[in-house]
């Protein structure tokens, strides 16, 4: 049934069979969802259970809004808002999008905002018409979750355009015939770096990620001139998580002809953004050439479409994603693709860990049904098993006070996405203990910025710092050991002042602060050098770890230099993001119920060979380790 014939059906079902037919004065697809726009909201509130009734029948997900004659003055609504809604709901902000009829209500307890079972929302829809949406104030000022909610909202009219183009593709009629299903991969198959993958059935094509590899310049892009990839012909994007390796390059997408969807978790999109923003100013600031800039990266924001986990979500005529945690960052997601009617169902886990951290819950492992599953293999060689995590942490906080007792400072590359709030979280325990009692701990590059997010969006952590962040005096994200720099005058500070601990950015030590922090402290034996996550081959950082006493580096004058390292170099293992070998053969045990084929990828190619063979031997299934270009039939 094509998109407009569907259409018609569902409005003759709610004139003909059901009784709130007089309350709606439209429908129509908005991306995925179908909408209700609404002339009498009471008698559509009197009708829940018969909108799920018709949502369960025509088996889309359906939101309401109101016709745009019954909205309430703007001035009116918002006296009605903070009347009703109790102070201690700790209203932060109250924006208004006429476009579509919603209000934004930003609280910093967003749980009294809504009510019990929601009943505040309902009243405060009585009583102004307007859609009220809740969301949480980070505790943690963000300009950039700001900027992306007003951006967003103010966008409204050419958003809800954007998305009624996509609800009618994905609901076109599906005209191609067949039943086979085939994946390609265009970038981190036998690598770790710009994860690029193809999914197609006769029907559609979506891409699973669509990332760079910040530290390599002849291999730093996906294969997207390949035969099979056509970007007006994509469906949708799919985003599994923000770092640059699987996010970095979807703005390009967008400026070679894809107009479609990006579908992630919200957290995703916001870190997301950040981090494509700060890689086109680093390249800019450095003289390199990129192939889209800062309008493409808004355009990006404007298709997304986000999802929460557990949501199903038609994204094609016969393909059906939904989304699962995956434990490696915030919003961080493993894809579960339901193909067809029952056809063929695949996971994709992107970065997963399936442990507990200090951050996250492990990932989720129980799914409906699985016939094949692509896993990554960044640790899956047959040595790579990391310590428990309490040795880990322990050996940690020894290096740390060992070095601040010689007089030295210690620098830790990080991540600004998800190692560095881990690492935050242990020392400010440790602070709590009295063990780090006194120790300054600077932070530099985008690592508040993205802590900010982390708190925008709780409801991703771990139950138990869910709770410390929502009280403020225990929110160890607020600590005052924690002190953010800027600018070369206060890094010449840090670098020359007291012991302490520097956390700065990037991870890999491809660029960021963190390389002027190193070429002035990497002399002075006093000094340790702290890795806490994973250095990609040809990376500066993994020249270093390998055991590089000197090391040319670029001034600010353009000038190569090369820098003695004489302070101490220390690998902690067990702070990754990513399962080792024991944890990924525990995961797949837990899913292996159905599974008829693995694939292996995002790995070097010894860890993606060595794990794809274990996993043979192990569950005696088909199992593969992919090299890119390299087109696989499921089906």
């Amino acid at each position: 049934m094509a998109a407009e014939e569907l259409l018609k059906e569902i409005k003759r079902i709610v004139r003909e069979e059901t009784p709130f037919a007089a309350a709606v004065s439209d429908i129509d697809f908005e991306g995925p969802k179908v909408v209700l726009y609404c002339k009498n909201l009471d008698l559509l509130m009197e009708n829940g259970e018969m909108i799920k009734e018709l949502a369960r029948k025509i088996r889309k997900r359906i939101i309401l809004r109101p016709d745009p004659s019954i909205l309430t003055k703007k001035e009116e609504a918002e006296k009605q808002i903070r009347k009703l809604v109790p102070v201690e709901a700790g209203i932060t902000d109250v924006i208004f999008s006429e476009d579509i009829g919603e209000v934004t209500i930003e609280a910093e307890k967003p749980g009294i905002a809504i009510g019990k079972g929601g009943n505040l929302l309902r009243e405060l829809m009585h009583k102004i018409s307007w859609t009220p949406r809740v969301v949480r104030a980070p505790p943690i000022k963000s300009n950039l979750v700001r900027n992306i909610r007003l951006s967003m909202i103010h966008a409204g009219s050419e958003r809800r355009n954007i998305l009624r183009k996509i609800g009618r593709r994905i609901h076109r009629e599906k005209k191609a015939k067949g039943d086979w299903v085939r994946f390609t991969a265009l970038g981190g198959a036998r690598e770790v770096g710009r994860s690029c993958f193809l999914l197609q059935t006769p029907e559609s094509k979506v891409m699973i990620d669509c990332g760079v590899n910040v530290a390599s310049e002849d291999r730093a892009f996906p294969y997207l001139g390949a035969p099979e990839v056509r970007l007006p012909e994509l469906d949708a994007v799919i985003v599994s998580h923000a770092h640059l390796d699987h996010s970095g390059f979807v703005p390009y997408l967008f400026k070679y002809g894809f107009e479609g969807p990006v579908y992630c978790t919200p957290a995703t999109r916001d870190l997301a953004v950040l981090l494509l923003m700060d890689y086109v100013e680093i390249a800019g600031r450095e003289d390199k050439p990129l192939p889209y800039n800062k309008r493409d990266i808004s355009t990006f924001l404007s298709h997304c479409i986000p999802l929460g986990y557990g949501d199903v979500t038609d994204i094609a005529p016969d393909v059906r994603v939904t989304l699962y945690n995956a434990g490696h960052i915030l919003g961080s997601s493993m894809l579960h693709f339901h193909i067809g009617e029952g056809l063929y169902n695949i996971v994709y886990t992107g970065d997963v860990k399936f442990d507990r951290t200090r951050l996250f819950s492990p990932a989720a492992y129980a799914f409906p049904r699985v016939e094949t599953l692509i896993i990554e293999s960044t640790y899956g060689g047959a040595d790579n098993i990391q310590p428990y995590r309490t040795d880990a942490e322990k050996d940690f906080i020894r290096l740390i006070t060992e070095t601040i007792a010689r007089g030295g400072k210690v620098l830790i590359p990080a991540f600004a996405v998800g190692r560095s709030q881990e690492i935050m979280v242990l020392l400010e325990d440790y602070k709590r203990k009295g063990i780090l009692e006194g120790i300054p701990v600077y932070l530099d590059g985008m690592i508040l910025e993205a802590t900010a997010i982390h708190t925008a969006y709780p409801e991703y952590l771990s139950q138990d710092l869910r709770e410390l962040i929502f009280r403020a005096d225990e929110n160890p994200f607020l600590s005052d050991m924690f002190t953010k720099v800027s600018g070369p005058d206060q890094r010449a500070k840090v670098i020359d002042g007291e012991p302490g601990v520097i956390i700065s950015t990037a991870g890999m030590m491809t660029g960021g602060p963190v390389l002027e922090y190193f070429k002035q402290l990497a002399p002075d034996s006093r000094n340790t050098l702290v890795f806490v996550g994973y250095q990609a081959e040809g990376s500066f950082g993994r020249r270093i770890q390998k055991g590089w006493n000197e090391v040319p580096l670029r001034s600010g004058q353009g000038r190569v230099e090369e820098v003695k390292i004489n302070m101490e170099i220390k690998t902690i293992e067990g702070f990754s993001g990513h399962s080792d070998r024991a944890q990924l053969l525990n995961h797949v045990r837990r899913i292996s119920s159905t599974l008829q084929r693995i694939v292996t990828i995002h790995g070097d190619e010894n860890n993606c060979v060595d794990l794809s063979s274990a996993l043979h031997k192990l569950f005696r299934v088909e199992t593969r380790a992919m090299s890119n270009l390299e087109t696989l039939r499921f089906r």
